[in-house]
């Protein structure tokens, strides 16, 4: 999170409890309705604690800001944990969490560093688990303007745009709408079974499969199979240096990591043309917005399926979303015609195409 505003919140935490009342008691019960039975729910960005009396049981109360969570304790005793973490690096095991509430607390997060903060937000849930989440609507980030509780940093979101991140991040069933006098943006979904994608600001390229198999949303890591070549073609080029580690890939080497739809099945097959179309036009926009070296499509089956039939591997004449684009082979086990070797041509090649290798 900004760091300029969890400071002002170690300051200011009385004076913002004061001046900020709960106002959505209907929405947080709600939210607790829908909640899984017997797993732990989190508060993420608990503030002074004034909803967790209406949220249930386990339930953990999260704040960046110590002085926020000495508040809370105070009014929530009953609560079992409180925990001081920064939202951007949430410390739940994977899918121990039951539901997620997270009131205006997201909205600190710059907006390029989201869809991460939330794909680590997808892997701590529970299949099936709500996320009920808010954030000021609007266009742009950066300060309040006469901020009355002290300097923070807000990112402002229009509801497409917000949807289209957490639909990257791995939820579904999603409901976004505008309310209240502040035009805040109110989000609810379902934690789906799905592979978030692991994106950021930076990237040197991005890798975009079809969509995952159950074996890999299973495990939230992209081409997860030990057949797959991916890999060991990713490492081989020099592109990774851990096997099978998404999150390391993107943070300690630029390379991020979507599909073209989110839904995870047992075979490609399964998806729908409604998919393909409205998967590739998010991920055009993401391109557009997050600006990567490249784009590059893992799969020239899939390719040809959803978009040319008659294309070949390598460069994508006049790009996608306005970067450049390259279409490679499938890494599965199951093309045999393309072994580890002839991968990494490809992976060299895409990088060579890249407008961060030019720069």
């Amino acid at each position: 999170m900004d760091r300029t505003t969890v400071d002002t919140y170690e300051r200011a935490a009385s004076t913002y409890a004061a001046r900020r009342p709960v106002r959505w008691r209907d929405e947080a019960l709600a939210f607790t309705a829908r909640c899984l039975p017997g797993g732990a729910v989190a508060d993420l960005g608990c503030g002074p604690g004034g909803y967790l009396p209406l949220l249930p049981r386990p339930l953990v109360a999260l704040d960046a800001a110590r002085s926020m969570l000495d508040l809370a304790r105070a009014g929530a005793p009953d609560v079992g944990s409180f925990v001081r973490a920064d939202l951007e690096a949430l410390p739940f095991r994977d899918g121990s969490l039951g539901g997620a509430w997270a009131r205006n607390s997201y909205l600190h997060v710059p907006k390029a560093r989201l869809p991460l903060a939330l794909a680590r937000l997808h892997w701590a849930m529970d299949v099936g688990a709500p996320l009920t989440m808010s954030v000021v609507g609007g266009e742009g980030e950066g300060p309040w303007p006469d901020d009355d509780i002290g300097p923070r940093f807000f990112a402002r979101w229009r509801a497409d745009e917000l949807r289209d991140v957490l639909v990257g991040a791995g939820f579904d069933d999603l409901e976004l709408a505008p309310m209240g006098e502040t035009a805040d943006v109110w989000a609810r979904g379902r934690r789906a079974v799905a592979l978030p994608d692991t994106v950021g600001p930076d990237m040197r390229l991005l890798m975009c499969g079809l969509n995952p198999s159950l074996y890999s949303a299973e495990r939230g890591i992209a081409y997860a199979r030990p057949g797959n070549r991916f890999w060991p073609a990713m490492l081989a080029a020099g592109l990774v240096s851990r096997d099978r580690d998404p999150l390391h890939a993107l943070v300690e080497h630029g390379i991020g990591s979507t599909n073209v739809a989110t839904r995870a099945t047992v075979a490609a097959s399964e998806l729908t043309a409604d998919e393909y179309r409205v998967g590739l036009e998010r991920v055009r926009r993401l391109c557009a917005w997050l600006r990567p070296g490249a784009v590059v499509f893992v799969g020239l089956a899939g390719w040809r399926a959803a978009v040319d039939r008659r294309a070949a591997a390598g460069p994508v004449e006049g790009g996608f979303g306005g970067v450049p684009a390259y279409v490679m082979p499938s890494t599965s086990g199951l093309n045999a015609s393309s072994q580890v070797p002839d991968l990494v041509v490809h992976l060299r090649r895409a990088l060579d195409h890249s407008t961060w290798h030019a720069s």
